[in-house]
């Protein structure tokens, strides 16, 4: 597989002096896999924590632009890290980590520390997916192409965050297919009672399967959510039914309902 660049300057945010990021560390939510060969773990998406344990709010309300680069990097590294140390490796889960495109510079350049620590820890690419948001891709959707693009070359796996709590979703799909797409809570929420969308989501997860893109439910809460998501081709699950984001831990899933 190609490298990163390793040109001088590739990356002006590599060589930047900058306040330093905000003390941090992860907790890890499962993702599950439901099909019918059964079920299993599919991935742990990182989730940012203060040290104390602190919500993602206070830790990101102390990311400004000066220390967005290095914010971004002590992330993916931090969540490497720890997840391997963890034993993700004793499973079959990718490792899901948020990534914000407006902190990247140069793909290939800043991407060096990612692959640093996955290659420290013996974590392969392929067993990596960056996310990012809907909202986040129309800051400056050419920028970010060039991102998604350098990273499936790299060998990682990417992914659309929160998909369809904006309005750019469909033309994102247009320009660039991610290999997972994962549905806004908001869409998901009491789902089994409620048409409109139930026939959204009935479309949005068929129009996926044509793109090839795997499409994951975030935020399922009920069996009957659960269930009415099942029948729409929905094979990945994530959500306070399934297993709640452990602090420093990797929780095992609970098993989808019968």
């Amino acid at each position: 597989m190609p490298e990163p660049d390793s040109a001088p300057g590739g990356c002006r945010g590599c060589g930047e002096a900058a306040p330093a990021a905000p003390p941090l560390t992860m907790a890890f939510q499962p993702i599950l896999r439901c099909d019918a060969a059964g079920h299993g773990l599919y991935a742990y998406e990182a989730l940012v924590r203060g040290p104390g344990g602190e919500g993602a709010a206070s830790v990101l309300a102390q990311v400004s632009a000066a220390n967005r680069y290095g914010f971004d990097q002590q992330c993916r590294v931090r969540a490497i890290e720890l997840a391997t140390r963890l034993g993700l490796l004793a499973t079959p889960a990718a490792l899901s980590i948020n990534f914000m495109p407006n902190a990247v510079y140069e793909p290939r350049a800043c991407i060096r520390a990612s692959l640093a620590a996955a290659e420290r820890v013996g974590l392969p690419r392929e067993r990596l997916i960056f996310e990012f948001t809907e909202t986040e891709a129309m800051t400056d959707p050419r920028h970010l192409l060039r991102i998604l693009s350098s990273y499936r070359a790299m060998g990682f796996r990417t992914a659309i965050d929160d998909f369809g709590a904006g309005h750019s979703g469909l033309s994102l799909l247009a320009e660039f297919q991610p290999d997972t797409v994962k549905l806004d809570m908001a869409l998901i929420r009491g789902v089994d009672r409620d048409r409109p969308r139930q026939a959204i989501l009935r479309h949005v997860a068929a129009l996926c399967a044509e793109l090839g893109c795997a499409v994951v439910a975030e935020g399922v809460e009920t069996a009957a959510e659960f269930h009415m998501l099942r029948s729409f081709g929905i094979t990945l699950f994530q959500g306070y039914l399934l297993g709640r984001p452990g602090f420093e831990q990797l929780p095992l899933p609970v098993p989808p309902p019968a």
